[in-house]
């Protein structure tokens, strides 16, 4: 069987939800994905191509690691019933970087505010988070393949998994909102400016285009954040370069207004 067939072959036999199986492309999308964490382009991958559970994503990247396709060092983690395929050590290399400067951004979306804000504030609560992510990334450590999936059990019902998936997703910044009040947000009609980006993996003699990050900044806060946007690009950029298996990145802006943004 060739690489190609083994990861379309793990996909449809442990991510299946009811009678739905991930069809090709949805299957090829997929491993370029988990590909790129492994290759330490992005630090985790959300899993969200249907409603698969965290230890249906664990059997595929076991089966993936058994088949020398990714590295064992890849782990998954649930929060709270959300599924992370992650890199360690490059969350662990984020949060370095978070914890001796300030590398990511936080804007507070709450739904009484007026606009997003950029908030000192919160950053501390951020770090704090960050901290805690790192503590739990430690206690695995010493397991050389991961047999189920990692959980922060009660403790990640105290963060808001908005800001955290911003971490752990790799983003330059994240949303914040007080979920004890509300889980709406002030993100509507606000324009965005959406940042892409994207590589081609050449697999089963096509180049497939995949996308490696997409994330959104509100407009007004382009110029404050400028500063984290620039130094995320160059680390993608740096990166990049260390690695031959995807190519042509491209990193793109567009501006949108959506009348409700859902976090």
């Amino acid at each position: 069987m060739s690489a190609q067939e083994l990861f379309v072959t793990a996909a449809h036999t442990f991510l299946s939800a009811g009678k739905k199986s991930l069809s090709i492309p949805k299957s090829l999308d997929l491993f370029a994905q988990v590909l790129a964490v492994d290759l330490g382009l992005k630090p985790s991958l959300l899993y969200d191509s249907n409603s698969a559970t965290a230890e249906q994503v664990q059997q595929y990247l076991s089966s993936l690691q058994s088949s020398q396709l990714v590295s064992k060092s890849l782990l998954t983690l649930d929060l709270n019933g959300n599924t992370l395929i992650v890199n360690p050590a490059t969350v662990r290399l984020n949060i370095e970087q978070l914890l001796h400067g300030d590398s990511v951004a936080v804007i507070d979306v709450c739904h009484s505010l007026e606009k997003p804000t950029l908030s000192e504030t919160l950053r501390g609560e951020l770090k704090t988070i960050a901290q805690d992510v790192l503590i739990l990334l430690r206690g695995c450590e010493h397991l050389r393949e991961a047999e189920k999936p990692l959980t922060a059990g009660d403790k990640c019902e105290e963060w808001n998994l908005c800001t955290v998936f911003g971490l752990l997703l790799g983003y330059p910044v994240t949303y914040w909102f007080d979920q004890n009040k509300s889980f709406e947000n002030c993100l509507s009609m606000t324009p965005l400016s959406v940042t892409t980006a994207s590589a081609t993996w050449q697999v089963m003699g096509e180049g497939h285009r995949c996308h490696l990050f997409s994330f959104s900044i509100p407009a007004d806060l382009l110029v404050d954040t400028q500063c984290n946007l620039k130094n995320w690009n160059v680390c993608l950029q740096e990166r990049f370069q260390q690695q031959n298996v995807l190519t042509d990145l491209t990193v793109c802006q567009t501006l949108v207004t959506l009348p409700s943004v859902c976090l």
